[in-house]
């Protein structure tokens, strides 16, 4: 009979009579997530293989396993950065073609293209501080993948095109899908998130629980201390986070002083037309009143003319009417003349 033997790996080996040398055990549960030949390639490889896929499919690959959850982290990291990238070299040469007065810019044919790069520099700064924060500390990754596609979309389309629709019509999909993905990490993800940040541990002690009075307190609360201490390299990341949000604030700030003076330009443009349509509408009414008294004066003066010719036809007849018996009169005193000459 053969003799059942335990392996040193937690398997199960058979033992021959005839030989002393035990079988092969029979392989663990986790083997088979090991002998897979996507995940037993290296990661340069898989990482290659999932570049012909959408980062919305590479955020749903996360799903299959541990391993392919850390690739698709990495490359979902890595796709934030690159079209961070792509889309300040998309700036730059759009920038460069821009005249530098900014009242010739907007009748510039590029002032569409700017306007809409803008509107996705503020939207990338958005979701740097929104995540960035929290991948920098290996807490999460750049989660919605769908929104670096839609980012990529509108550049491409913008690169592609010469004259492209308003930047509310471009972006409308990108800004509901980011808007959502925010709302949606800030309400539901970084609360948990927080818990695993390092010192939420000590102030959560600290705060809920009051501690007894003692000479180990002191000491607790160090050891503490020392250990929820954050590294060199953390307050490097800290301290460049800061700056890069700084940087986001300045350029928030930039494009809020720049939406201001336009603001102000174009309230000063309405008062100055609001003064031109009083100034026209006194001179036309200046004008109307001007009309009108000449229609008077010609009614009085076509009037006059009127009542003169009729007076003078009527003056004419009456003179004919009192030549007409002299005549008469006159021709028996001519007979008389010519007789009395006879």
């Amino acid at each position: 009979m053969a003799a059942v033997v335990l392996s040193a790996d937690g398997g199960v080996a058979t033992l021959d009579p005839d030989s002393a040398s035990p079988r092969t055990p029979s392989p663990a549960p986790e083997q088979p997530l090991q002998n897979n030949a996507l995940l037993g390639l290296p990661i340069v490889a898989i990482e290659n293989i999932l570049n012909f896929l959408s980062y919305d499919e590479i955020s749903l690959l996360r799903l299959v396993c541990k391993r392919m959850d850390e690739i698709c982290q990495r490359m979902l990291n890595q796709g934030f950065l690159k079209v961070e990238r792509y889309h300040n070299l998309c700036q730059k040469q759009v920038k460069a073609q821009l005249p530098r007065r900014e009242s010739e810019r907007r009748n510039h044919s590029l002032a569409r293209h700017a306007d809409i790069l803008a509107a996705v520099e503020t939207r990338l700064s958005l979701l740097n501080m929104t995540f960035m924060k929290y991948v920098d500390s290996n807490l999460c990754c750049f989660i919605p993948g769908k929104v670096i596609d839609e980012i990529y979309r509108v550049l491409r389309y913008v690169n592609s095109t010469r004259t492209p629709q308003r930047a509310h019509e471009v972006l409308q999909e990108l800004r509901d899908i980011s808007s959502m993905a925010m709302e949606y990490f800030d309400e539901k993800i970084v609360p948990i998130l927080k818990k695993r940040l390092p010192g939420a541990d000590l102030s959560g002690r600290l705060i809920g629980s009051a501690p007894v009075a003692g000479p180990s307190t002191s000491l607790t609360t160090m050891s503490l201390l020392a250990k929820n201490t954050p590294s060199r390299s953390e307050m490097t990341k800290v301290q460049q986070q800061v700056k890069v949000n700084g940087v986001s604030m300045t350029a928030l700030r930039r494009e809020m002083q720049e939406v201001r003076v336009k603001q102000l330009e174009q309230q000063k443009q309405l008062q100055d037309q609001e003064q031109k349509q009083l100034e026209q509408s006194q001179v036309i009414g200046e004008q109307n009143a001007r009309l009108a008294e000449l229609e008077h004066k010609l009614r009085e003066l076509m009037d006059s003319a009127v009542a003169s010719s009729s007076s003078a036809a009527a003056e004419g007849e009456s003179g004919l009417c009192l030549k007409r018996p002299r005549k008469c009169s006159d021709l028996p005193r001519h007979s008389k003349r010519l007789r009395s000459k006879k």
